[in-house]
This record gives C-alpha cells, structure tokens and sequence, in this order.
C-alpha cells in the first residue's frame, strides 16, 4: 500500500468535511440537537459530515469497512478499517467554542497504519502514516523534549455520562495541578492528541474514550516521537478505553501519578 499517497486523499476528505462544518455553524442553532445518551449530542451536521467522509474513504480504498460514531455505514472490512469521528467536539460546535475537529484513521487488521486530524477553525490539518514523520500543514512536527511533569503542560478531559470514576478522576486532578505547569481542558480529544504530537501539550490522558475519538491521533502521537499507553502502562489503548498520550520522556512518571487512582 502506499499509505502517503492515502494519507494525501484523506487529507482531501478531512478539509471537505471541515468545510461543510464551517459553514453550517454560521447559521446553527440549538433547535437542531439531538441527544443519544446523557450529556451525548449530535446534530444533523455530524451525521451529514460523516456521510460526505464514508463517500469520500470509499473512493480511495473500495474494499475498507467503517467504524463510525454516527453509524451512518455498518459495513466491516476483512483487512482494512476506516475509524472516524465526522466532529470530534461536537459539544464545542453546539456552544460556538471553536475546538473542534474531524478525525479520520486507517486500520489494517489490528494495527493503526495512517491518521488525519483537521482542526477546523484553525485550518490545522495533523496527519501521520506508519514508518513516516509526523506533520502539520506540510511541515514535519515532534513531541517536546520535557522530561519531567513539574516541567510540563498537560491536557485531559472530563466525563460527562460515565461517573463511576469521578472521585479518583477528580483526586488525579487535584494532584496533578500541584505538580505540573498546568492543566487544560479542551473538549476534543482528537486536538488534545495532535497538540500532543507538535509539543503544545507534553501529556494527555483521559478514559472512556471511543475509538474513533483517538485512532487518528495514536498514529499521529506515535509517528511525532511520542507515546500512547493505557493507565496502566499496557499498548491495548482501543481496547481499554483510555488513553495516556506523551511526549515519550514522561511516560512512567505520568503513568505513577494516575495509577496512584486508578488500579
């Protein structure tokens, strides 16, 4: 497979999608949400998005199947996978906080071989395939070089159905504010991902995640020089649910911290 070449017709995709998000969010009202689940929404625009991606995918790889968060295709393919979230942040959308992004992966078997995240409102575009750099807009990015959280920038998410792990969520948090630079709350796990791979963030991590909210950035944080484990240290990310993306150079340290919550 020439996965560059891939990666360069996703990319296509990914600023299409974002085109279609941009506009409708100059004219989107609240009249329009939907909700799947407690604090879950959607609107017409994440399933439309999703729609023009799936047609999109179709045409540069005919034999792959679809993991989708807005199930608009339930199609599974044998050997290869696009996982994609058509608004990743879609709460941001809702509210007009511009954070927002779409994400789009490919997986072949069981392993992530290529990953576009378009930051929207930035006109960012991150993307990544196995055994080549990392880049933003055509320019090649790494992790930081930080080699302790005290001297760190992290980022996380909070939940927002799932609150069987709060009080541990919530102690985490407290400790870690005392003993890194600061802590930030984006709303998109997918950005949170890509910041991680340029070296805006040092460390992300969160759990209850989906794949589609992070197969595209793994790809990203890991071809940018980074690493992505579970909270337990473990490589099963998709499996688990839960995500700690750094620079490489923190891991175990971060790694201690949360496991002195989560056991």
């Amino acid at each position: 497979m020439q996965l560059k070449n891939i990666t360069e017709q996703v990319i296509e995709v990914s600023k299409q999608a974002g085109d279609f998000i941009r506009q409708e969010r100059k004219t989107f009202n609240a009249d329009k949400i939907e909700y799947k689940g407690l604090n879950d929404l959607v609107s017409y625009v994440d399933k439309t998005a999703e729609k023009l991606i799936v047609e999109g995918l179709k045409k540069i790889l005919p034999e792959a199947g679809f993991i989708t968060e807005e199930k608009t295709t339930t199609t599974v393919g044998e050997r290869y996978n696009w996982i994609i979230d058509p608004l990743d942040g879609t709460t941001n959308f809702i509210h007009g906080i511009p954070s927002f992004s779409v994400s789009i992966a490919l997986k072949e078997y069981d392993e992530l071989v290529a990953g576009v995240v378009y930051e929207v409102n930035l006109d960012e575009c991150f993307y990544a395939w196995k055994d080549g750099p990392a880049y933003l807009n055509g320019t090649e990015i790494r992790v930081s070089n930080n080699q302790t959280v005290a001297n760190s920038l992290l980022a996380t998410g909070f939940p927002y159905y799932d609150f069987g792990k709060q009080d541990a969520y919530i102690a985490l948090f407290a400790d870690l504010m005392k003993n890194c630079h600061g802590l930030r709350r984006l709303g998109s796990a997918a950005v949170d991902l890509v910041y991680t791979a340029c070296g805006r963030f040092d460390a992300f991590y969160e759990y209850n995640l989906n794949s589609w909210d992070v197969a595209a950035g793994i790809v990203i944080v890991r071809q940018a020089g980074g690493e992505v484990v579970t909270f337990s240290g473990g490589s099963d990310v998709l499996e688990a649910r839960e995500v700690v993306a750094t620079n490489g150079k923190i891991t175990g340290e971060l790694v201690q911290y949360i496991q002195k919550y989560f056991v």
